[in-house]
């Protein structure tokens, strides 16, 4: 299964570059050049419109799980580089690292935090204040081998998130 599977990746990818390329475009057109020069010769038939037709639906078919592919890989290693910033800078929220797992529900909290911080920031800028600094966000963040304990779940991905801006029994 790995090697179909490597196989396929790496066609993938070799289509993906070789269809990027001026070269690709431009036999495209020629192409389509080539099809509108026959039509006289074929008398502009429903045969001669079909032949473009169906190449060309052929191709969009193929090119829709490529581009898929594509996508898919570049979104994964553009997060794993993210990931990876997070990781590597001091007093970053580790629970950041796999928002893209999170349920609509769960991401809207942290949207939320970011929005209200936003606004605090534009809030400073008016005042004629600084909107610089590192402010809490996330939680009240533990020491690092404290926060990566395990903790009781509230997703139905077995992850948690911020705490929600209810307000408590205090106010």
């Amino acid at each position: 299964m790995s090697d179909h599977g490597s196989a396929y990746a790496h066609t993938a990818r070799w289509i993906a570059q070789l269809s990027g390329r001026p070269i690709t475009f431009l036999l495209a057109v020629a192409t389509i050049g080539v099809w509108l020069i026959t039509g006289p010769v074929f008398g502009f038939s429903d045969t001669w419109q079909l032949v473009i037709n169906t190449g060309t639906t052929i191709v969009t078919f193929l090119m829709v799980f490529l581009i898929q592919n594509t996508q898919n890989r570049d979104t994964v290693a553009m997060q794993l580089k993210l990931d990876e910033l997070i990781r590597a800078t001091k007093g970053a929220h580790l629970s950041l690292l796999d928002l893209e797992e999170l349920e609509e529900k769960e991401l809207a909290v942290f949207v939320r935090q970011y929005e209200l911080l936003a606004a605090k920031g534009r809030e400073q800028l008016q005042k004629g204040r600084s909107d610089t600094g590192t402010p809490e966000v996330v939680s009240r963040t533990a020491a690092p081998e404290t926060s990566l304990s395990r903790r009781k779940p509230t997703s139905s991905k077995g992850r948690s998130g911020p705490p929600s801006e209810k307000p408590g029994p205090d106010g």
